[in-house]
């Protein structure tokens, strides 16, 4: 009798964790889940299901090759003032197939499947010309330092002050950052701008900025990465909600970009080249006509005087 009760207490137990197991993913819209045992994933390419954790933002690395395969596929991948330092970067060369380290950072050297590669910081934005599969990435350099310029709708006037405790806020509750890392907010009402410096401590890997500001993109300019559809980033700022249209995310590293002559092309060296020799051709030319000129006046006043 005790072995049939036991029996059914863990049949009864199984089915409760099956039905525990939720078929979708909460961070990741295009994440399934199943199970026994419950476990979810991404799909990356073809048969190949990446393992992700839908109670945390998926890394960045892991998000793009999704896109990307997606992308292949013909699938719907929608979802997508000023520097604050002299080397901070902009992600200008859109997505790209990239390569992840088992725990979703991103390689230090990309290539995007062909023969032209090129380095990247830990939020896989490049950090130096292209060359060919020779380029050496000694290391992944973290980004310590994001920068969020944001543009909001129309809406309510607010002061600068509640705006930061009403972003800080939102930051940890939709993306799990913790607020404190929000070291500064700037606005101007005017322009409806808004600038956000998130920074850490050289070092400090405990959080990873660019999952914060890639799903944060997302939800500007496209559509959430999130599953639930219906919510966006919007701070809430004495009850009255303000709407963002706009973003520019600028990257800042514990290392300069190592972008350096020797790293150029030859067709960008051969413009600078030609380019420099037109200015030295116009000075040159300049200058002889100039002399030209005052020769001519010379001659002329010597003939003033024999007469």
């Amino acid at each position: 009798m005790k072995m049939w009760i036991f029996a059914v207490l863990a049949a009864l137990a199984v089915g409760a964790s099956a039905q525990s197991c939720p078929s979708t993913c909460e961070t990741m819209k295009w994440g399934t889940c199943d199970g026994p045992p419950c476990s979810c994933y991404l799909l990356v390419d073809n048969g190949v299901k990446q393992p992700i954790d839908c109670n945390a933002l998926v890394p960045k690395c892991f998000l793009m090759k999704a896109e990307m395969y997606r992308a292949r596929k013909g699938m719907s991948t929608r979802s997508i003032a000023g520097k604050p330092d002299e080397t901070a970067i902009v992600d200008n060369d859109g997505i790209y197939d990239p390569e992840c380290e088992s725990d979703g950072k991103f390689k230090a050297k990309q290539c995007n499947g062909t023969d032209v590669c090129w380095c990247v910081n830990s939020a896989g934005v490049r950090r130096t010309y292209k060359g060919d599969q020779t380029l050496k990435c000694e290391k992944l350099v973290e980004t310590y330092w994001i920068r969020l310029q944001l543009t909001h709708k129309q809406g309510p006037t607010v002061t600068k002050d509640k705006l930061k405790t009403a972003i800080s806020t939102e930051l940890n509750k939709r993306y799990q950052m913790n607020p404190s890392l929000v070291k500064e907010i700037q606005y101007d009402p005017d322009a409806r701008m808004i600038v956000v410096d998130v920074n850490k401590v050289k070092g400090d890997r405990s959080y990873d900025l660019s999952k914060m500001a890639y799903y944060m993109e997302k939800d500007v300019k496209i559509l959430p990465l999130f599953t639930d559809q219906s919510r966006r980033f919007t701070p809430s700022v004495d009850g009255q909600t303000l709407e963002m249209e706009n973003i520019v995310v600028y990257y800042v590293d514990e290392e300069a970009p190592t972008i350096t002559m020797k790293h150029l092309t030859g067709g960008i060296i051969a413009v600078i080249v030609v380019v420099v020799l037109a200015v030295v051709a116009g000075l040159l030319a300049v200058f002889f006509v100039q002399k030209r000129q005052r020769k001519y006046k010379k001659t002329q006043q010597r003939e003033m005087e024999q007469m």
